[in-house]
């Protein structure tokens, strides 16, 4: 009987760990869900009245292909096109003419794009090792933050948000996790090339 007994646990444990590995899987996917993941964007959009304001947050290798610093002519040359894509939000989100959207603000962050804002106020020493935790950090998961806000003169014309456009000028961009705010309420949706309209 004893025997027996010595030899459950040792039966069980394969179970236990089969199932602790499973938690953990699930428990990163859980993670990285809300987090980095390549192929996912993020993108908050508000219409309030006559304001509309987006937010895209995607990892740089969705827009750019790649997230380190770009060093070489080729990757200097994919973050300036990407650059002045989000620089034209009007074109990128297909917004309709007939609204009569004006940019008021825009503000465009990325590693990749060498921002110097923060470098500004630092003095020289300070700012190398900014920039090398910076660096450090930014090295595999390089995050490209876009924000815009507009004023539009005829709201109403603003039934939609129509991301077709990001998809095409991404193509690495798979899904948009989009929270979107508007007269009907807020919504959670998951846009993707093929189901790229959204309603406000």
């Amino acid at each position: 009987m004893r025997r027996l007994l010595l030899a459950l646990p040792f039966a069980l444990l394969p179970l236990a760990i089969a199932h602790a590995a499973d938690e953990h899987d699930h428990d990163h996917e859980h993670g990285s869900l809300g987090a980095h993941e390549h192929g996912v964007g993020r993108l908050n959009a508000v219409l309030d009245g006559q304001a509309l304001e987006l937010e895209l947050d995607s990892p740089a290798m969705n827009l750019v292909g790649f997230e380190h610093v770009a060093t070489s002519a080729a990757d200097k040359a994919k973050v300036a096109a990407a650059r002045k894509q989000l620089e034209n939000p009007l074109a990128l989100f297909n917004l309709p003419k007939a609204a009569g959207c004006v940019i008021s603000t825009q503000e465009l962050n990325s590693p990749l794009f060498g921002d110097k804002p923060e470098a500004d106020h630092d003095d020289d020493d300070h700012d190398d090792d900014a920039k090398d935790g910076a660096h450090e950090h930014h090295h595999d998961h390089s995050e490209i933050h876009a924000h815009f806000q507009f004023t539009c003169a005829t709201p109403a014309a603003l039934s939609n948000l129509d991301l077709t456009q990001v998809f095409k000028t991404f193509p690495a961009t798979q899904k948009i996790q989009v929270q979107l705010i508007g007269p009907s309420g807020q919504q959670g949706v998951e846009a993707t090339a093929t189901a790229a309209t959204l309603k406000f």
